[in-house]
């Protein structure tokens, strides 16, 4: 990876605000696939798709940022995202997003560090607050956003889903 490819980042909205995480943890993005729901899982989660075979969660960011639920819109979008959490353990999630933007370059030194208060989500999620063209972007820690047992429970999902 490159120091240009460390400063790539896709854009999404959610709520009205712009959020980016870095395109190197980002496998794709797809239009909205209803999930599979399953029992017994926490309520940000939810449920599975299917994917070439391959059976990914689907959180919803809203929900895990403490935001009204919305309901689906033509903009709806899931955002394929790698989890990195403690030890080398890759985890495959697919995060809902009310819309995705565009791939940006934000550069270091048009990142701040996290504020600690006035942020509508935990400050713990966020890496730090990018600016470009007037608009503040915040820039996720997609690794920080799930506690390692909610990124355990999650884990768990694909084999739940084979198991009935």
């Amino acid at each position: 990876m490159t120091a240009l490819d460390e400063n790539q980042f896709l854009t999404f909205g959610i709520d009205g605000d712009v959020y980016a995480i870095p395109v190197s943890k980002v496998q794709e993005v797809l239009e909205y696939i209803k999930p599979v729901r399953l029992p017994k899982t926490a309520p940000y989660l939810k449920g599975l798709i299917n994917i070439r075979g391959t059976g990914i969660p689907v959180v919803d960011l809203r929900m895990r940022f403490d935001m009204p639920e919305l309901g689906v819109t033509s903009d709806t979008a899931i955002v394929v995202v790698e989890i990195y959490q403690g030890s080398s353990d890759m985890l495959i999630i697919g995060a809902l997003t009310d819309e995705v933007h565009e791939v940006i370059q934000i550069d270091p030194d048009q990142q701040e560090p996290a504020p600690r208060f006035g942020s509508r989500i935990d400050a713990n999620f966020i890496k730090s607050i990018g600016k470009k063209d007037g608009t503040f972007i915040i820039i996720l820690d997609v690794d920080k956003i799930f506690s390692q047992a909610e990124t355990a429970a999650i884990a768990e999902v694909p084999a739940m889903a084979e198991s009935h």
